[in-house]
């Protein structure tokens, strides 16, 4: 794709890094097939090709143009960021770098109006602290009649018990673990399961209480800037222990894991945490990644449940390890049922479930028709945001694929 970028223009580094992956763009239109918002609207400004051109447009512009408006930030917000386009994409297009590029530009440039501001700044503080969260959500399940309805389907019925966690240290082998921001409240079980699970393995998890939200709900609310204040907060609090020898850094939210393996990418103009960055992504594992690698002789299952699993968009096209969750579960003995399209996006895409109600829930239903269509006892995930969405359509229970592997070994 041709551009036309000035000079002065290329010495700014998110044009110079726009004009790359727009110059790798060939506008075959092969993205279009999987794109799930273009499958529901039929509209090539709601598909990649389309977007990608609107980001030319909007780049490439004064910011007295009057032909960037804010029909075309309404196309840049109704996109997932499933990156599914990224995965069927021949020519290998970084989309979404390129789509954190216009959505900034766009949010500079045509201001949103204050209902939409003030949803945005109540969600990045509600959600990325995990006491405050916990707090409105018990404040929230006290008056659940009162609570609006598209936040009302994401609150969670009495979530599972947690648990004994083990201590774990005193196993040669040490690891650290996201804890994340909401994931302790909606579902506090996932990494007390996942402690047991590598405690069996000889794996102990060393707590770093200091670190907080990876990032991603601000990236997801545009507000890039303290996405990366954050980042470099996990940073300070996880670099003591990986210099004491921790050798990994375990996600039980594979859209927490895609965000921390682009710490590296995020930060590698800062001086200061250029190199830690690189060194904290490259350690970052998803669970299903890490126990993939391991001997799982170890764990001895009963009641093998027959599961449809639903992997995370973050998981297959962020991270590149589709297959890896369903690996683990066929090795240890689950059944697991066919799922016809399951590279397409589930609706929930962080915070998109809540600032596209409509177009998730379409997409939210016809991920349950696939999923149900095998008859599985559970539906299992690798993802919070994706766990709570299908959740809330109160139809086949849905729970972390970890827990289920915890409450089945003997």
């Amino acid at each position: 794709m041709q551009t036309h970028f000035s000079q002065d223009d290329l010495q700014k580094p998110h044009i110079r890094e726009a004009d790359r992956v727009l110059r790798s763009c060939v506008h075959c239109g092969f993205c279009n097939a999987t794109c799930p918002t273009y499958q529901l609207l039929g509209d090539e400004r709601d598909g990649p090709r389309g977007r990608i051109y609107l980001m030319k447009e909007l780049l490439e512009s004064r910011d007295d143009d009057d032909q960037v408006t804010e029909e075309t930030r309404l196309h840049l917000d109704r996109c997932l960021t499933c990156r599914n386009c990224e995965t069927t994409c021949p020519s290998g297009v970084e989309y979404h770098k390129l789509l954190d590029i216009g959505r900034a530009e766009i949010e500079r440039r045509v201001p949103r109006g204050l209902p939409e501001r003030a949803l945005r700044f109540g969600l990045r503080k509600a959600l990325v602290d995990p006491a405050r969260f916990k707090a409105l959500l018990a404040l929230g399940t006290t008056f659940k009649p009162l609570v609006p309805g598209r936040l009302r389907s994401k609150m969670p019925p009495t979530p599972v018990d947690a648990g004994t966690r083990p201590d774990g240290q005193h196993h040669s082998r040490q690891m650290l673990i996201l804890e994340g921001c909401v994931q302790p409240g909606l579902s506090p079980n996932t990494n007390a399961a996942t402690a047991r699970v590598l405690d069996k393995l000889g794996i102990g998890l060393t707590p770093a209480p200091e670190a907080g939200c990876c990032g991603a709900i601000d990236f997801h609310l545009n507000a890039q800037d303290a996405g990366r204040e954050r980042m470099r907060a996990n940073i300070d609090a996880w670099w003591p222990h990986l210099e004491a020898g921790c050798e990994a850094i375990v996600q039980t939210a594979s859209g927490c894991g895609a965000m921390v393996k682009e710490y590296a990418e995020a930060l590698a103009d800062d001086p200061a945490y250029a190199e830690k960055a690189a060194r904290v992504s490259a350690l970052a594992k998803d669970l299903g990644e890490l126990l993939a690698n391991e001997d799982l002789d170890n764990l001895s299952i009963q009641d093998k449940k027959r599961l449809a699993f639903h992997c995370p968009c973050t998981l297959q096209h962020a991270q590149k390890l589709a297959g890896s969750v369903e690996g683990v579960l066929s090795r240890l003995g689950f059944s697991l049922t066919t799922v016809q399209d399951g590279h397409l996006c589930c609706g929930s895409a962080g915070t998109y479930s809540i600032t596209q109600p409509e177009l998730a829930t379409q997409l939210r239903d016809n991920k349950l028709d696939a999923l149900e269509a095998g008859d599985p006892e559970m539906i299992v995930t690798a993802n919070i945001g994706c766990q709570t969405h299908l959740a809330g359509a109160g139809r086949t229970p849905v729970r972390h694929w970890i827990e289920i592997v915890d409450e089945a070994l003997t």
